[in-house]
């Protein structure tokens, strides 16, 4: 059965991809991946710092007011 279980194949698989893509497109891909990983973290991040600012206000109905007047 062929499968990557090998070493010999993890080194195969890797030189091929080295032949195709070039060490400069590699590491240039490794950095833009980790400048969008730590981007999002601190997207992530900031949300959580600011709190929500959302006020909510009770809207009186004339059952509530009524509530209000018996229990005095």
């Amino acid at each position: 059965m062929m499968g990557l279980s090998s070493p010999g194949h993890w080194l195969i698989l890797l030189l091929v991809i080295l032949l195709v893509f070039g060490t400069g497109k590699l590491r240039n891909l490794g950095s833009d991946l980790g400048n969008a990983v730590k981007g999002f973290k601190k997207a992530v991040n900031d949300d959580d710092d600011k709190p929500a600012t959302t006020e909510s206000k009770r809207i009186d109905t004339p059952h509530d007011a009524d509530d209000v007047n018996r229990s005095k």
